[in-house]
C-alpha cells in the first residue's frame, strides 16, 4: 500500500469553505459543472495516497443544506445505448445509479436534464420513465454551429429555446454519468434564464486534474495524462492566468481552448466575464492538501505503468488504438521510469520464466512479494491469493488450505455440467470454496479474515485475466495488471 500522501480531513474542509466562498461571490446562487467521478474516484486515492474515493461525495454532504443535485445526460447517448467503461453499464441506466446513490447519503436530487434532444425515441422513452418515477425532466435541445455562433447560442433562438430548470437551492451542482453530456451547456443555459429573469446567478467548475498549483510535469498531472491519453488530452501552462497575473498554472487543452469561447459567452449574458483564465474558473483545493510529495510522486509514477498495462491489453483486445499506448510510453520516459519499477511484473515474470507457464505476483504492504504459479488445481491468480491469505494469516506453507477433494468436484461441475473448457477456478469460486471450508476448519477461517489487508496492494499477471477475476480482484481493491498476453490460442477470450 502507498505511503500516505494527502491529508482527507483538510481537504474536506478547504473544498467545502472554497465553494461556500464562491456562492457568496455571486450573490447566493452558483452553478457548480462537475467533472470527474462523483463516487469512487479511485484513481484520485491511487495518485493522491490518503485521499478517499468518496471524497468528493461527502464534501458535497458537508454543504447538503445547500445543494442539489442536477443530471445531465445526452439524447444521442441515450439513443446510442452508450456505456460507461468502467461499470459497464449504460448512461440512462447509471442516470438512475446516480440519482439512488444521492438519495442513499442524504443529497437533494432536483431534476434530471435531456442534452441534444431532437425527438430521440429512446430519450422521450426514458424521460417517461423518469417522470413516472417522479422525477422532474427537462429538455434542452440542439443548437446549430455550437459553440462558435455565440449571437445566435445566447438568443431567445438559442438558450432560450432550452426549459429553464427550476432550482431551490443556491448550490446548484451539475454532474453526468459521463464525458460529453453537456454539463457547461447546462450551466450556460441557465445562466442566460436567470438573467433574462433579472435574477444574479454564476458558474463554477470543480475538475480534481490536473492540479493547478502543482508543476507541469509533476507525476500527479503526467498520471492524469496517462489516464486521458485515448482522449488526446494533454496538460499545459494557462496563458490567459500567465498574461493576467504573471502566475505559472496548470490545466489542460480542452478547458484553454474553449476560455475565449466561454469568456465571450458568459461576457454576453451577464455583461461582464469575472474570470481571467480557466483557472480562475475552477475551485480545486487539492493541491494545498499535499502535506509528503515524495509519497505522491511514487504512487503517481505507479499509476502511470497500470495505465500503460490497461491500454496495452485493450490494444490486444483491438479496443484501443496502439498511439494510446506510445503517448503513454513518451510519459514514462519523461518520468524515468519503466515497467521493472514495478515489483510485482518482476517477480511475476521471473516465475512464469522458471515454470514455463502463467504466474502471478502481489506485492504485500512491507515490501514482499508472494508468487502464484499455474498447476493442475489452480491457475496462477488463484494460487497467489491462497499464498498471500496464508502469508498474512502466518499459515505454514505446507499446511494446505483448499483439498483435492475440495476443489475437484467444482472442476468435474464446471466442466462436464456447466460447459466450461478451463477446469482452473476462478478468483471468486476460490474464494468461495475457502469459505465453505472455514465452517470446519479455523485455518481457512484465519485466511479469510485476511482479506480486507488486500485493498490496496498491487499484483501483476503475466496473462491477461478472464473478465470475473478482474472484476473480483477490483471488488477486493487490489490494483491488478497484466501483460498484454492471452493464455490461450483461442479467438474468442473473455
Amino acid at each position: 500500500m502507498a505511503k500516505a500522501g494527502f491529508d482527507n480531513q483538510k481537504y474536506l474542509l478547504l473544498q467545502s469553505k472554497c465553494i461556500k466562498d464562491r456562492i457568496a461571490q455571486f450573490g447566493g446562487k452558483l452553478y457548480l459543472e462537475f467533472g470527474g467521478k462523483l463516487f469512487d474516484d479511485f484513481h484520485a486515492s491511487r495518485v493522491l495516497p490518503g485521499f478517499q474515493p468518496d471524497s468528493k461525495v461527502r464534501m458535497l454532504y458537508e454543504l447538503r443544506d445547500d445543494a442539489e443535485m442536477v443530471i445531465v445526460i445526452s439524447a444521442d447517448a441515450i439513443e446510442k445505448n452508450k456505456r460507461r467503461g468502467d461499470l459497464g453499464i449504460t448512461y440512462d441506466a447509471d442516470c438512475l445509479r446516480l440519482i439512488d446513490a444521492f438519495r442513499e447519503i442524504g443529497l437533494f436530487v432536483g431534476s434530471v436534464c435531456i442534452t441534444q434532444f431532437s425527438e430521440q425515441p429512446a430519450a422521450i422513452q426514458f424521460q417517461k420513465r423518469l417522470e413516472s418515477l417522479g422525477m422532474k425532466v427537462y429538455r434542452h435541445y440542439k443548437i446549430p454551429d455550437y459553440p462558435t455562433n455565440i449571437p445566435l447560442i445566447v438568443s431567445d433562438d438559442g438558450y432560450g429555446k432550452n426549459e429553464f430548470i427550476e432550482t431551490e437551492r443556491s448550490l446548484v451542482v451539475v454532474t453526468a454519468p459521463g464525458p460529453g453530456s453537456g454539463k457547461m451547456a447546462v450551466c450556460l443555459s441557465q445562466l442566460y434564464h436567470e438573467y433574462k429573469r433579472n435574477s444574479k446567478a454564476g458558474y463554477a467548475k470543480f475538475e480534481t486534474f490536473p492540479i493547478w498549483n502543482l508543476p507541469l510535469k509533476h507525476p500527479v498531472n503526467v498520471a492524469y495524462e496517462a489516464a486521458t491519453a485515448d482522449l488526446n488530452d494533454v496538460n499545459m501552462i494557462d496563458p490567459f492566468h500567465l498574461e493576467a497575473y504573471g502566475e505559472t498554472t496548470v490545466n489542460y487543452n480542452r478547458d484553454v481552448e474553449i476560455f475565449p469561447v466561454l469568456n465571450a459567452m458568459l461576457t454576453k449574458i451577464s455583461g461582464e466575464c469575472i474570470y481571467k483564465s480557466p483557472t480562475d474558473m475552477g475551485v480545486n483545493m487539492a493541491g494545498n492538501c499535499i502535506f509528503d510529495d515524495a509519497a505522491v510522486c511514487e504512487a503517481s509514477k505507479q499509476e502511470v505503468i497500470r495505465r500503460y498495462y490497461d491500454a496495452a491489453c485493450l490494444v490486444k483486445q483491438g479496443l484501443e488504438e496502439g498511439s494510446t499506448v506510445h503517448r503513454i510510453e513518451l510519459l514514462m520516459n519523461q518520468l524515468g521510469i519503466s515497467v521493472t519499477d514495478r515489483a510485482c511484473v518482476q517477480a511475476a515474470n521471473k516465475k512464469a520464466e522458471e515454470t514455463n507457464a502463467p504466474a502471478a505476483a502481489m506485492e504485500l504492504h512491507d515490501g514482499t512479494v508472494i508468487t502464484g504459479k499455474t498447476s493442475v488445481l489452480l491457475g496462477a491468480s488463484s494460487a497467489m491469493i491462497i499464498n498471500v491469505l496464508k502469508k498474512l494469516a502466518n499459515i505454514p506453507d505446507e499446511i494446505p488450505l483448499l483439498s483435492p477433494s475440495v476443489i475437484e468436484p467444482i472442476q468435474k461441475l464446471k466442466t462436464e455440467h456447466m460447459g466450461n473448457h478451463n477446469p482452473h477456478l476462478h478468483v471468486d469460486e476460490v474464494l468461495i470454496a475457502l469459505s465453505i471450508c472455514a465452517a470446519t476448519n479455523p485455518m481457512a477461517q484465519k485466511a479469510i479474515d485476511q482479506l480486507p489487508l488486500l485493498k490496496g496492494l498491487e499484483a501483476h499477471s503475466t496473462v491477461m485475466l478472464a473478465s470475473v477475476d478482474k472484476q473480483t480482484f477490483k471488488k477486493l481493491g487490489v490494483n491488478m495488471t497484466n501483460e498484454p498476453k492471452t493464455q490461450t490460442k483461442k479467438l474468442y477470450y473473455k
